[in-house]
Parts: C-alpha cells; sequence; structure tokens
C-alpha cells in the first residue's frame, strides 16, 4: 500500500477506538464541565485532563525522537488572529453548551441511535464549510488579515524549556486526574470506582490516540514528493468534508479526516448493537430542536474561526504547547460556561 492508503486506513482504526471509547466510557469535556459546575461526582473532566496529559508526554516524545515535525502542524504557525481564536471559541463552547456536546460527542451519539446529533453534525459540517470556504469566508480572510499577529515572543522553546514545560503541565494534570472527586452518591463507593476506572482508563485511550494520529500523518504519512498535512484528531473541518464527500465523492480525495469520522461512527455503532444499547431517539420539542441547530451552526462557525474544537484544540492542539491552542481552548470553556449559566438560570426562572 502507498503512505496515503496506510494513513486512510491508520484513521480508520483510530476513529473505530474512538468511537468504542467514547460509547463506553462518555467521553466528553462538556459533560466533565458541566459535572464542576453543578457540584455532582463524577471523573469525566479527570478523564479530559488525563488524555491531555497523556497526549502532551507522547506528542512531545514523538517530536523528541525526530518522528513527527511539529512545526509542520496548523497548531504551531508563525502567526494567529488575536480576535478570531478567542471569538471562535467563545461561540464554540457556548454552541457545545446549546447541543449538550460537541462535534465529537455527536458522532458517538449518532451511532447510538441518537437522531439528534444528526441534526447537529449536518448543521455544524456546513456552517463549518460556509465559514472556510463559503459565503463568510470572505470575512474572515479579511479579519485574519488585519488581526494577525506573530507571537514569537511566546512560544515555548526547543530544549530544555520545552522540556521543563511538558513535564510540569502533565505533572499537573496527573495530580488532578487522579485525584477523587466529593458528591459521588453511592455510599458503598463501588460504582464510584468502576465509575471512575472506566474514565481514566477512557482518558488514556483517548490522550493515546491523539498521539497515533500524529505519528500516522507525520511519520507513516511523511514523504518527500507527496507529503500529507501533519494533523491529528480534531472535528470541525473534516465534519464538513465527510458532508461534501457524501456528495463529490468522484471529484476528491479521501482524507484522514474523514477516515476518522468515519471510523467514529461505525465503532460507535459495533458497541452500542453489541452492548444493546442502540436506540433511536429524537426531538422532545421544536423548541429543542431550534436549541441543537443553533448550538451545531455555533460549533462550526466557531470551530473554523477558532481552528478547532474541544478535542482539535483542547487535546491535539495543547499536545503541541501551542499559545494560540491555549487561548482557543480557554474560550472554549468560557463559551461553554456562558451557555450553562444561561441554561440554569432560564431553569431557575420557570421553576420560580
Amino acid at each position: 500500500m502507498s503512505h496515503i492508503e496506510l494513513v486512510l486506513w491508520a484513521g480508520l482504526a483510530i476513529g473505530l477506538i474512538f468511537g468504542a471509547c467514547g460509547q463506553a466510557t462518555g467521553f466528553c469535556l462538556h459533560r466533565g464541565l458541566v459535572q464542576r459546575w453543578s457540584a455532582r461526582g463524577g471523573y469525566k473532566l479527570q478523564s479530559f485532563a488525563l488524555a491531555l496529559a497523556v497526549a502532551l508526554l507522547g506528542t512531545q516524545l514523538l517530536a523528541v525522537m525526530g518522528l513527527v515535525d511539529l512545526s509542520k502542524s496548523l497548531y504551531l504557525m508563525p502567526g494567529y488572529s488575536w480576535l478570531l481564536l478567542p471569538v471562535g471559541g467563545l461561540l464554540f463552547g457556548y454552541g457545545m453548551g446549546m447541543a449538550n456536546g460537541c462535534g465529537a460527542r455527536a458522532l458517538v451519539l449518532l451511532g447510538s441511535g441518537n437522531l439528534r446529533s444528526l441534526v447537529v453534525l449536518l448543521c455544524l459540517g456546513i456552517a463549518a464549510y460556509m465559514t472556510l470556504t463559503g459565503v463568510l469566508g470572505p470575512l474572515r480572510l479579511k479579519l485574519s488579515e488585519l488581526t494577525t499577529v506573530n507571537p514569537a515572543l511566546l512560544s515555548v522553546p526547543d530544549g530544555w524549556p520545552r522540556f521543563l514545560a511538558t513535564v510540569v503541565a502533565a505533572g499537573v494534570l496527573l495530580l488532578f486526574a487522579l485525584r477523587r472527586t466529593s458528591g459521588d452518591s453511592d455510599p458503598s463507593g463501588v460504582a464510584s470506582t468502576t465509575s471512575r476506572r472506566a474514565d481514566l482508563v477512557g482518558g488514556v485511550i483517548i490522550g493515546l490516540l491523539v498521539v497515533a494520529g500524529w505519528f500516522a500523518t507525520g511519520w507513516i504519512g511523511n514523504d518527500d514528493f507527496d507529503p500529507l498535512p501533519v494533523i491529528s484528531l480534531t472535528f470541525v473541518a473534516p465534519i464538513g468534508d465527510v458532508i461534501q464527500y457524501a456528495m463529490l465523492a468522484t471529484g476528491m480525495s479521501l482524507r484522514f479526516g474523514i477516515a476518522v469520522v468515519a471510523g467514529v461512527i461505525v465503532g460507535s455503532l459495533v458497541l452500542s448493537l453489541l452492548r444493546r444499547e442502540y436506540r433511536l431517539q429524537g426531538f422532545e420539542t421544536p423548541q429543542q430542536m431550534l436549541r441543537y441547530i443553533v448550538g451545531g451552526s455555533f460549533m462550526g462557525v466557531g470551530g473554523a474561526l477558532a481552528l478547532g474544537c474541544s478535542i482539535g484544540q483542547g487535546l491535539t492542539g495543547l499536545s503541541t504547547l501551542s499559545f494560540s491552542s491555549m487561548l482557543s481552548a480557554l474560550a472554549i470553556v468560557l463559551g461553554a460556561r456562558l451557555a450553562w449559566k444561561q441554561y440554569h438560570s432560564h431553569n431557575a426562572h420557570h421553576a420560580a
């Protein structure tokens, strides 16, 4: 097989494992944030932190060994927009809150029969392409030109500074991930221990999949005559790519991201059928449908502006120690917080 075919098969395998793991553990940044903000027991946020620690350590190890040139990734480009990254992150995080999960989680839920996720994914993919190459593309490019800066002083230098930054960041994440949370409802601790173990194992697997993505595109896909983009897991543009490929398959080539997205859906579907958890679900009210449509659209536009999603920037981008990814990830969390506060104030108003 050619290096391109090998990368596509690797992407499909990564997607299958991601989908099965997501279906089994419910891996989701939004769910973890809501657990924390609601003071409920659970380990979803610890799972995400552990995934980030594993992704960070593994990615930096690949770079040190010379297997992957991270400087070729979009996360370490010389300039970034000080306006579009935070605005996009806020939009994505707010949309994630409205749709009750990110694009990756929507793919996993679609595989288990959740038709609400299909609407979210269609809106996300179309809105992302509208922003990247469609009617909103010229405006995005113009704003990017006007607001792009080169933060050379904010980048982490190679060598000992990068090594120390990796060790410190991974250490803090591991300490947070391995601590127990308060508020577990099971007095015996059996259920909470089982849930904690499943979430932490899921976090390790997802983190390793980020590393596997870098290895697949950065080493297997490295060819002097036909190099492939150095990327890993992200779920904004690839969802749009899948929609476009479904319509124009004879006019475009398969990509790593398309293979990953297909694998996630199939992996979740297979495991949900094996566990007899597949169940068709739809919208309960027109208002709920409208909220999910707006949420998916916000995630598409925001993810395109922020150059990634809660996985693409929150795991893959941060694994490169990119300052722009830190800015986008922080904005995503803030956007999700705004949506959560609005939702709770709305419920409190109706309850009163």
